[in-house]
């Protein structure tokens, strides 16, 4: 069965080790390392650079339509053969933004509130960046609902760093 796969920066390389990733979404800031996972081709890694936020801070990056798009190509893209790992610095905002995204993209028939609450489920600490929420609500055609979803499951428990969980994309 497909699966996301979500974990922290601390643990992509034994989250990789353990689930044998056929595609890796890296969503990290501009100062962050250079991450690569051994086994994972480069047309198999996306990498985005923006800044966890989701309002206009100086000096800071925001995700753009651009990346949302880039995401949702790039999930587009992933055969379902072997899992999808995403990871972002605390595996808590950016990376479970991108996990909902593309749980909506392949499950368009499942409600956007059964979604959330299936995220929440596997992650407690999850908190979606909402930005990147709402730009992938706008290129899957949602109307809304995946940021109504998210705002209706509310902010994860506070934590420092996400625990790695999957999704299963079964119905």
């Amino acid at each position: 069965m497909s699966k996301i796969v979500v974990c922290p920066l601390t643990a992509v390389t034994e989250t990789a080790r353990l689930h044998r990733p056929s595609h890796v979404v890296t969503l990290l800031g501009p100062t962050a390392p250079e991450v690569r996972v051994d086994g994972i081709e480069p047309d198999r890694h996306l990498r985005l650079c923006f800044n966890d936020i989701s309002v206009a801070m100086d000096g800071m990056i925001m995700p753009a339509m651009e990346h949302a798009e880039g995401l949702m190509r790039f999930i587009g893209s992933w055969d379902k053969e072997r899992p999808i790992l995403i990871h972002c610095w605390a595996g808590i905002s950016r990376s479970t933004a991108a996990a909902y995204a593309a749980l909506c993209m392949n499950l368009p028939d499942v409600s956007e509130a059964e979604l959330a609450m299936r995220l929440r489920r596997a992650s407690p600490t999850a908190t979606p960046n909402r930005l990147i929420v709402a730009m992938a609500d706008d290129i899957l055609g949602r109307g809304g609902r995946m940021v109504d979803a998210i705002d209706a499951i509310g902010r994860g428990r506070e934590a420092a760093q996400g625990k790695v969980f999957q999704l299963d994309l079964a119905r």
